[in-house]
């Protein structure tokens, strides 16, 4: 039985997952991460921790987050990003231009490469990185 949450995947493990494929995982992680964040960065209530997770996890607040870590990405990770940032979506948020789509959609791929990789540290390290641009 696979652990969930521990995963530890191969490169050819994770490259045969479609770029989409990967946006869907790291949606998840990175909306997590922004959860898990917010519930230890003070006192919120309920209703805010809502209304401030959609503000951290919607596409334009994403390609803000990518351009903050995109100059400490290693090129395999680079890599990454630029595969989910040109994936062909037929769908964008009325509150996203199309570029700010394809960066959220590209740091989406990046983070379900990276935790299907196991990668916890260098996440964390991203998402630490990423998050200083929120003085949340």
């Amino acid at each position: 039985m696979e652990n969930y949450f521990e995963l530890n995947f191969t490169k050819a493990q994770v490259d045969a997952i479609s770029n989409l494929g990967l946006a869907h995982v790291g949606d998840g992680v990175f909306e997590l991460m922004v959860r898990s964040y917010l519930c230890t960065a003070g006192d919120h209530t309920v209703k805010n921790f809502h209304k401030d997770a959609i503000n951290l996890v919607k596409a334009p607040a994403q390609a803000k987050f990518a351009e903050r870590i995109l100059p400490i990405l290693t090129e395999e990770e680079a890599a990454y990003y630029r595969r989910g940032k040109n994936s062909h979506t037929h769908a964008a948020p009325k509150s996203a231009t199309p570029k700010e789509y394809a960066m959220a959609t590209g740091l989406e791929t990046l983070f379900g490469a990276l935790y299907l990789y196991g990668r916890k540290e260098r996440l964390n390290e991203l998402f630490r990185k990423g998050m200083e641009i929120h003085g949340i």
